[in-house]
């Protein structure tokens, strides 16, 4: 056992010659959120496909909760507790809310879906089609669909992405209390800057497939090479 949650080691992604990712490494503490930030093109998305499983051909190892995992499908990943959430939501527009939890509890292999509603404030929802709910609200389902069956670790791409500042903050707080009331670690993508310095225990900062630059919220600001890098643009 490596008292780690998540390990990326050597992890390494190319297509034909460009390396979308190039000999990254990554420890993720239990409990932790991290925030992955980079510009676009950085490798941030890669490096979440490549933790889950999805993809091409990856070198190097991942290694959840003390297993080696490298070999596993996305399904089994899934299954043993590391799960994942995208840019777009994966909700079914025409599926009332509840049966969704419920379709996804069904394949994680452990129904908490009362839990899932009511910690992400659904459940008043649950009887209506996702497509009929506020755009905040569609934002959480998706959320709900990647915490069913309590995964352990949580990799969020964008879970803000279109939100309004007050929703991405309530968001953010969100996190914050499930990684401790459920000890989930979560590994967060996202543009929102306000939400990444408020939620994030340590950030990690990817440019051109490399990790530029690792530390708490105040080092990255601090971080005369990320001012440098990004002043005057915005991280995706």
């Amino acid at each position: 056992m490596t008292g780690l949650a998540l390990e990326g080691v050597g992890l390494t992604r190319r297509y034909g010659g460009f390396a979308a990712l190039d000999n990254v490494a990554l420890q993720l503490a239990p409990g932790e959120i991290r925030g992955l930030i980079g510009p676009n093109g950085a490798g941030k998305s890669t490096l979440m496909d490549v933790l889950c499983g999805r993809g091409g051909p990856t070198a190097g190892r991942v290694v959840f909760n003390g297993n080696d995992i490298t070999g596993l499908s996305a399904q089994a990943r899934r299954r043993a507790g590391l799960a994942r959430s995208f840019q777009k939501t994966n909700i079914f527009p025409d599926l009332e809310v509840r049966k969704q939890v419920e379709l996804a509890a069904r394949m994680a292999e452990i129904d908490n879906t009362d839990e899932v509603l009511d910690v992400l404030g659904l459940s008043e929802l649950g009887g209506r089609r996702a497509a009929d709910i506020a755009y905040g609200d569609q934002r959480r389902l998706d959320l709900a669909l990647a915490l069913v069956g309590r995964p352990s670790v949580l990799l969020l791409d964008e879970p803000a992405a279109g939100l309004s500042i007050k929703e991405s903050l309530v968001l953010a707080r969100l996190l914050k209390d499930l990684a401790t009331s459920w000890k989930v670690t979560v590994l967060l993508v996202e543009h929102d800057m306000e939400v990444i310095f408020t939620v994030s225990d340590r950030i990690t900062v990817l440019n051109l497939g490399k990790v530029l630059a690792e530390g708490s919220c105040e080092e990255i600001r601090a971080n005369t090479e990320v001012v440098r890098a990004y002043l005057g643009s915005s991280f995706e």
